[in-house]
């Protein structure tokens, strides 16, 4: 799967993208009055492969959740338990990613690839909703766990290869469902306590900047905890020495269960041609290796926000993404794609919807 999937990812459609520019040309307002959002708009018409791209007015979010094995490194405050306790609160609809997917009017799947304590029981049907996709009203579980949590990353590798590449599968698997369904855009969410450090690892490994530049402060660790967090990044990243040309193994040596699916969420959606708003650190740490694994998959991200974790900017800037909003959010989820996404909407919208000069009878410059 993983292999069809990277061969079915391509560049942007050229025609479409300049088609997209000369009708933003045409557009009842001043030349590149709407700023970032008209190039926006270009990229989506070459990922669609039309101008006007379609609509993304059928969102999913898919929460990826699992546990690490680096927690015993005393990297964060919070009891491991958290990460299944989080999950029941996603699916009984009480966290913010839920509220925010509601006013959005977006579905939210969860998907269990690695939680290490007991969940709520999955619902066998998988996506059997009237329309095949989980309502906001309505989060859906899917479980499909591949070990309980990883390893300690400092001790031996977070994950056997065939591991990580069963979590990437993971992620192309549902992003393909939730298209199959009708979702026009896909948008990343995680859940797994002490998951930043491992996405700081992923994000020093595949850029090359030191662990101190990666590593942010979480779920707000205190000084000492966060200068200790910085070190258990250095102590993985020498253990394993990873190779950003080997993304699997990346992924293996020092990544999550979530950052794998992840990756390949993103995999997925490039794969069919579908845009996935990025969320933020562990969203864009699994970015990173979603374009090493095909670098033309970056053609599909949008960056929904710029997370307050360090490591966050240090990606963007390795994708060459720039985000949409920017409001010192840190809490994962899919919160702040979920913020980003009426803004791609609306780009879109304007290809649709605005009047050129011509049909409108105004007049230009």
């Amino acid at each position: 799967m993983l292999e069809n999937t990277i061969a079915a990812i391509g560049p942007l459609d050229e025609p479409a993208m300049t088609a997209a520019r000369q009708l933003q040309a045409r557009l009842t307002k001043p030349a590149g009055s709407l700023g970032a959002l008209e190039e926006l708009s270009v990229r989506l018409a070459g990922l669609a492969g039309s101008c006007p791209p379609p609509v993304p007015d059928q969102a999913a979010v898919a929460i990826f959740a699992g546990d690490h094995g680096v927690h015993a490194q005393r990297v964060s405050p919070w009891p491991q338990e958290v990460t299944g306790q989080m999950v029941a609160n996603f699916l009984a609809g009480g966290a913010v990613v839920n509220a925010f997917a509601r006013q959005a009017g977006a579905s939210v799947t969860v998907i269990d690839v690695g939680v290490a304590g007991p969940l709520p029981v999955a619902d066998p049907t998988d996506l059997d909703t009237p329309d095949g996709v989980p309502g906001p009203e309505a989060p859906r579980l899917i479980s499909t766990p591949i070990r309980a949590g990883t390893r300690d990353m400092t001790v031996t590798a977070a994950m056997t290869r065939q591991e990580a590449r069963t979590a990437v599968e993971v992620g192309i698997a549902n992003a393909g469902k939730l298209v199959d369904a009708g979702a026009g855009i896909l948008l990343t969410g995680d859940m797994g306590i002490a998951n930043t450090t491992p996405a700081a690892a992923l994000i020093a490994a595949f850029t090359g900047v030191d662990a101190a530049a990666a590593t942010g402060r979480g779920t707000g660790v205190d000084d000492p905890t966060y200068q200790h967090k910085i070190e258990v990044v250095r102590a993985a990243l020498r253990r394993h020495t990873p190779d950003p040309a080997d993304p699997l193994g990346v992924l293996a040596a020092v990544g999550g269960l979530e950052h794998a699916a992840l990756a390949g969420f993103v995999l997925g959606a490039a794969a069919r041609r579908v845009p996935v708003l990025l969320d933020g650190v562990i969203a864009v740490s699994a970015a990173l290796a979603a374009a090493a694994f095909a670098p033309d998959s970056v053609a599909a991200m949008v960056a929904g926000h710029r997370s307050a974790e360090p490591g966050a900017t240090v990606a963007l800037r390795r994708l060459g993404l720039t985000p949409l909003i920017d409001l010192g959010l840190r809490l994962g989820e899919g919160t702040g794609a979920l913020l980003a996404l009426p803004v791609v909407t609306g780009a879109v919208r304007v290809l649709h919807e605005v009047a050129t000069f011509d049909s409108a009878g105004v007049a230009e410059k």
